[in-house]
């Protein structure tokens, strides 16, 4: 029941969710794979000796932003948050910005984030408190969080 779709962009990707998200009953999704991008690209290696000292980028589009502004009544949207600084403002902003019906919000830390089995997080939803999950594994977040996106049917 899985079908791929193969991308290599973050504007292939945008393109490919976009569809997807016609029929679909909730997206769970980070904003981008990335939010920069090369301003310049080239079929050829760059040789180090044609390198200027700065590279020059772009913003990629927000996914998340463009799709979830034009969900349908009853899909749900879910975004993820990596935030360093000041987290959970950051977090309650998208929220409200992207128009999202639940964000987690994922703080690197220790035993958390990348390159561990186990994550930390904070969900969050429009109107109500923060909730602050205790260090867990990975897949037992996962569980959590399809239960709590189940609740918001």
């Amino acid at each position: 029941g899985v079908r791929t779709v193969s991308i290599e962009s973050t504007d292939q990707l945008f393109k490919a969710v976009a569809q997807e998200f016609r029929q679909a009953d909730c997206l769970i999704m980070a904003a981008a794979p990335a939010d920069f991008a090369p301003a310049r690209t080239t079929r050829q290696k760059i040789k180090k000796a044609d390198v200027a000292t700065t590279l020059a980028l772009k913003p990629t589009v927000d996914i998340l932003s463009q799709v979830a502004g034009s969900k349908k009544s009853g899909q749900i949207v879910v975004g993820f948050a990596l935030e360093t600084q000041q987290g959970l403002a950051h977090a309650k902003q998208k929220l409200n910005e992207k128009h999202l019906d639940m964000i987690v919000l994922n703080q690197p830390g220790r035993n958390t984030g990348f390159g561990s089995d186990t994550n930390r997080v904070t969900v969050l939803l429009p109107g109500k408190k923060p909730e602050a999950w205790p260090l867990m594994d990975k897949c037992a977040v996962a569980v959590k969080l399809l239960e709590k996106v189940a609740s918001l049917r």
